[in-house]
């Protein structure tokens, strides 16, 4: 019975084990980090802000209404509100008032402020995708240079086995009396640096690894198996690779810089505003609850009181501003900003169309040298086997064995690295060429 148990557990953890070893591709990489950064949440958090921003403009437009209650106990000499006159009593008096006030002429505060809190409402989902671009592209990188880490110890793993296996066939030929003590040395000396060569790019790799997981916001002590394959690198690049400035245009780079450029031109229109004169149109209802603590005559109640003292009013207010040096400031620093933000539109759509125009040069450039880089691998290749049989035949010197296993080394490494660089820039040309969000890439 207990072996059965055992046996139904075990087939029960298996999947659950396998799910966990399971390899994470770049797409998923991105996908976990647009969803667990902390940047999305603050980024949803401005979002929301934004929103109770643009409501909050629009109650703006109605009147806003205010109330007070107010409670005088007065002694000495004192004004009798009845007569108005002046006497010697102990008075109580107890006032209600409901007030509203409309601004009727402020030159556009409220209108350039609601413009402005729509424009902010708008493009906050636009900062959101920018936010993702930025992490995609973040965490690409990352994911690149753990492969790249990875799959460099796979080759000088590859490397340390053959100098292991050549230092073996070295000493049995200097047991045969083929090779001298200095070759075999030496042979020790190429094995001991291809270790430590092996020690060092597992030190990389697990400094890849940890990089990779702090981008993804991913817990640093559970494990993580990246997918070396190209295959998980390689996307579809468009038949046209010309890069078009209306599909920059729509860029969160662009919409952002533009959507900054008219939020400081509104916010400099109202700030001038602030120096012009305003006007307001007010009404409000008021009524009062009036006693003579001193005498003891007849008191009418409050009720009839508060009935008979009740008014009515209506006023028009008129502020004119004649000196507010912070205001001149304001004015002055508001349309600074303005200025600058035209300037970091104009930088902004610069740098855009640089960073394409670059992705799409590197991206050529790095397929010819892929492919030229492969041609060298393959000779070098060659030649370091052909090397290998010379020297079991005792036709070459362990130097010039040592030379040609490092240029096969140097040319592996630079193949590697020149693939990574390239499917880089495959994601990146086919987020500049067609226009979508980087993170929704395949």
């Amino acid at each position: 019975m207990n072996m059965k148990i055992a046996i139904i557990t075990l087939a029960l953890a298996a999947p659950v084990a396998a799910g966990a070893q399971q390899e994470w591709s770049l797409d998923r990489c991105v996908s976990y980090a647009i969803e667990h950064a902390t940047e999305m949440g603050r980024e949803r958090i401005e979002q929301k802000q934004a929103l109770t921003e643009y409501r909050t403009s629009l109650l703006d437009f109605l009147p806003s209404v205010s109330a007070q209650v107010s409670g005088q106990y007065n002694w000495g000499r004192n004004i009798d509100p009845e007569t108005n006159t002046y006497n010697n009593v102990t008075t109580f008096n107890n006032g209600y008032q409901i007030s509203a006030s409309l601004p009727v002429v402020d030159w556009g505060h409220t209108w350039n402020a609601f413009r402005k809190a729509r424009i902010t409402k708008n493009t906050a989902a636009t900062a959101l995708q920018k936010a993702k671009d930025d992490k995609a592209i973040e965490v690409m990188q990352k994911f690149v240079d753990a492969v790249y880490a990875i799959k460099s110890i796979e080759i000088t793993d590859r490397k340390l086995a053959d100098s292991k296996a050549l230092l073996a066939k070295t000493r049995r030929l200097y047991e045969l009396g083929e090779k001298s003590r200095p070759d075999v040395v030496q042979m020790e000396s190429q094995v001991a640096e291809d270790d430590y060569n092996l020690l060092h790019q597992k030190n990389l790799a697990r400094t890849a690894l940890i990089a990779l997981k702090t981008a993804m916001n991913y817990p640093a002590a559970d494990s993580l198996s990246p997918d070396c394959s190209m295959a998980a690198l390689t996307s579809q690049i468009p038949s046209s690779l010309m890069v078009d400035s209306m599909a920059l245009s729509g860029k969160p780079d662009i919409i952002m810089a533009e959507a900054n450029v008219e939020k400081a031109r509104l916010e400099w229109k109202i700030r001038r505003a602030d120096l012009l004169p305003q006007l307001s149109l007010g009404a409000g209802v008021s009524t009062n609850y009036y006693i003579n603590l001193s005498q003891h005559q007849d008191r009418l109640p409050f009720r009839s009181q508060f009935r008979n003292n009740l008014g009515e009013y209506v006023y028009l207010t008129l502020s004119i501003p004649i000196f507010s040096p912070s205001t001149w400031s304001s004015v002055k620093r508001a349309k600074a900003d303005y200025q600058l933000a035209m300037l970091d539109a104009q930088d902004a759509r610069r740098k855009l169309n640089d960073a394409a125009l670059q992705a799409v040069t590197d991206y050529e450039g790095y397929q010819k040298e892929v492919r030229q880089m492969e041609k060298k691998v393959a000779a070098d290749s060659l030649a370091y086997r052909l090397s290998y049989r010379k020297y079991e035949e005792g036709m070459l010197s362990t130097f010039d064995i040592h030379e040609a296993a490092q240029t096969y080394l140097e040319s592996s490494i630079t193949l590697l690295q020149l693939r990574m660089l390239l499917a880089i820039r495959q994601k990146l040309v086919r987020y500049y060429i067609n226009n979508e969000p980087l993170w929704t890439l395949n």
